[in-house]
Order: structure tokens, then sequence, then C-alpha cells
């Protein structure tokens, strides 16, 4: 069944496309806002900027999302979803909103922070309901195909919102602050649509069952705690998981550092730091690009890790751009630098598609959802991590040679690596190991 067809089946549920609205509109509104905290951040003609307030800001949008996550369910079983999505997105559109007023009156870079960290605090919530929120609305036949879809339409919509606020920032009349502000008070306005948009839904109908008794929060949290530390104690004995989940981490911080790297280049290197708008077009491009690479690997990987098993078709990825990266990114030039955005972009996402079908096939369904969180939270912490790394070592313009060849290095010992556990693993069999070759398959979706 292609994917058009899933989505016209999954559409014939009047109260899935209501959910999906309030899904597309929150994730249009947080690309928005994450390109514009960006362009603030990095592209302010006033500000001089450096790795380490990159690294900064990569902190405050993605730690708390890793570290909240596996927690949020708590709460949300509580609380009426529907009051969830409603109250998260206008909580939001204030928030988002306050972020624009400290931008334009130049507060210190804290305040900024600190209102874009409570932003991402309850976007995690939101996203949790939405996925808490499902079974609700679709049949149990078609749960799975509706966790597959709806995520992977969320990230398009997120993706798409970049694009509206480079459109916005653009036809701006303004110039720096003013038109980050502008940018800011836009996904204001789409977080307000997408709170509207759940009041389409009953308040009582998303969950949870106000009959059913739920521990106390101390205890939940407890649990979910015990329930994670669980989860490792499964992955340690599940080797092809394992592996898989050490490789893509490790590239994945590969792509944090090199993600850094970009970002001075655009500043300064390929800009000069007077004018910030030509830079924030080239990266602009160069996340478009990547996001290319993204779907080149959705479309490649199930027939690539198919035919030659997923633990070689991650070494193939990270020897490729062993061999590429520095071929491409030591010259410092836009075009070269350009192209490895969609090489990198491709191996980092087919890494991640062949790790999510390692995790399904070798893991317990008991276990499979605390893993998924772990996995959730090494895979962004690892990006933070990169862009600390990147900070030490990277200078004001971005050009270094010793960045660029040591993550060729590491791409290089990960492929080695990974085809010496292809091998080990070719001979596993039972206890929940799954030989080599298998097909990918939808699973859980964690943050890409």
């Amino acid at each position: 069944m292609s994917v058009a067809r899933d989505l016209r089946a999954l559409l014939r549920f009047p109260d899935f496309r209501k959910l999906l609205t309030v899904r597309l509109l929150s994730q249009l509104a947080d690309g928005v806002y994450q390109v514009a905290l960006a362009a603030y951040v990095v592209f302010s003609p006033e500000k001089e900027t450096s790795p380490a307030a990159i690294a900064s800001a990569l902190a405050v949008l993605l730690l708390p999302y890793s570290l909240l996550g596996p927690f949020a369910g708590v709460l949300l079983d509580r609380w009426r979803r529907r009051q969830v999505l409603f109250f998260g997105n206008v909580l939001r559109t204030v928030l988002a909103s306050v972020t624009a007023a400290f931008v334009l009156g130049a507060v210190p870079d804290w305040l900024v922070f600190l209102s874009a960290l409570t932003v991402t605090a309850v976007n995690r919530f939101v996203l949790a309901g939405l996925s808490a929120a499902l079974p609700r609305v679709v049949d149990g036949e078609r749960l799975v195909l509706a966790n597959s879809i709806s995520p992977t339409a969320g990230t398009l919509a997120a993706t798409l919102g970049g694009g509206v606020a480079f459109v916005v920032r653009f036809l701006a009349p303004g110039t720096g602050r003013s038109s980050d502000a502008l940018v800011l008070l836009t996904g204001a306005g789409i977080y307000l649509l997408s709170g509207l948009a759940a009041l389409r839904l009953g308040k009582n109908q998303l969950g949870p069952d106000p009959s059913e008794v739920q521990p106390r929060v101390l205890a939940a949290v407890a649990s979910t705690a015990r329930g994670l530390l669980a989860g490792m104690r499964h992955l340690g004995a599940r080797p092809t998981a394992a592996y898989a989940l050490g490789a893509v981490t490790l590239m994945r911080f590969c792509y944090g550092a090199l993600t850094v790297t970009v970002l001075m280049l655009c500043r300064y290197a390929w800009n000069g730091a007077d004018s910030a708008e030509g830079g924030l077009g080239l990266l602009g491009l160069a996340l478009g690009l990547s996001g290319l690479g993204f779907f080149a690997a959705a479309v490649l990987t199930p027939a690539a890790a198919g035919r030659l098993g997923v633990f070689r078709w991650m070494a193939l990825c990270a020897g490729a751009a062993a061999v590429l990266e520095p071929a491409l990114g030591l010259p410092f030039a836009p075009v070269p630098t350009l192209t490895a955005a969609f090489v990198l972009g491709l191996v980092t996402q087919a890494s991640k598609i062949a790790t999510d079908t390692a995790v399904q096939t070798s893991v317990d369904d008991a276990y499979r959802g605390r893993v998924f969180s772990l996995y959730d939270m090494l895979y962004n912490v690892a990006y933070v991590g990169a862009a600390g790394v990147a900070a030490l070592m990277l200078p004001p313009d971005g050009r270094s040679a010793a960045v660029v060849l040591g993550v060729a290095v590491l791409y290089a010992v990960i492929a080695l690596a990974v085809l010496r556990v292809s091998r080990e693993t070719t001979t596993l069999g039972g206890g929940g190991e799954q030989s080599e070759p298998v097909s990918p398959a939808a699973g859980p979706p964690t943050t890409s």
C-alpha cells in the first residue's frame, strides 16, 4: 500500500483529521520558532556569535525534550489530553510572544534562553499528548500506521515552518532584532491556531478515563526511573540493539559537530561579520539539502539494508562519510560543504532508520518503549555534546581542519567497528536477537 493510500485511509477518520491538524500546526510553529531563535543567536549583526553560544542554544532546545520525555506520561495520565493540547499551545503562544519582546528589547541572552527553555519544555508535553491520544481517534487495525505517518507529517510540517520563517524574515520591513521578533510573533500566532484547533475535539475524548486509578505522582516517577533502568539492563543483553544504538549515537555526535561548523562558516567565513542575511540564506540552503538527504535515506535504506543487512549498510554509510566528509569539507568553500550537507543528512538518517529496525527486531515488545525512550535521550544528548566539544575546538570563523579530520577518523572507526559487529551478529539467533539481513520497518518515532 502506498503512503498516499495509507494517508487517505487514515483521513477517513474525522477525529484523526482534527488531531493531525493540531499536530501539523503545532510543529509548523516549532519550525518557525526554532529558526527565529537560531537567526537571533547566530546571525544578529550586532552579536559576536561564538560556538559556545550555539552549543547553549542547542542545549536549551534539545535537552528538556530528551530529559523530560520519559516522565511526561506521568502527568499526561492525570490531565485531560485535550486540555493539555489547548492550554499547552496557548501557553506557548504567550511564551513565544515574551521571547519576541525580549529579542526586541535587547535583554540579556540568558532571559531569551530561559524563555526558549520554557517553550521547549511545554513542547514535550504537547508532543507526548498527541502520541498518547492517537489510540482514541483511530481503530486498532490502523494504529501502527497512524503512529508511523503522524510523526513523519509533523517533521515535514516543522521543516516547512523553517521555510515560513525564512519567508517572513525576507518580507519583514526591518532587519536584525525587529525581523527576528516578527518571525517569533508569527510562530506565536500559529501556536494559537493549534490550540484553537484542539477545541474541535471533545473535552474528554482523548482520555485518560476518569475511572482509571493512577498511582501517586512520586510513585509514578520512581516507577518510570526503574523502568528506564530495566530497559538499560535488557538492552545490555541484546547486543544487536546495543551495538546499533552505540553506532548511531556516535554518528549523531559527528553530525552535531559538523552542524556547528557549518553554522559558523555561514555566519563569518562565507558572509562577513557585518551582514548576516547572506549567511542565513546559505544556512537555509544547507538545511534544505540535509533534509533532502534525509528523504533520500528513507527511499534507499529499505532496499539497501534488506540486501546488505543493517550493520553492513551502516558500515557502508559511515565509511562513505569518512571519505567524503574531509574531501568536501576541508576546502571550507560553500559548494562542496553544501554537497557534504546532503551526504551527511543521508548517512545520518539512513543509520537511524537501520537502528530503528535493529531495535525493533531484537528487543522484546515489553521493553521496546523504554528502549526507545533511552534511544531518544542518547540521540539528542549526543547532538548537544558534540556542539559543546565543537565549541572548545572551533575558531570563530568555523575553519578547523582538526574538527573535520577528527570527525572523519571517528566515522572510519565506526565503519570498522560496525563491520566487525556485522560478522558477529550473522551467527546470532534466538534470545530476541535477529540475524542479518533484515528489512527496515516503520518504528516508534525518535527525534530526528
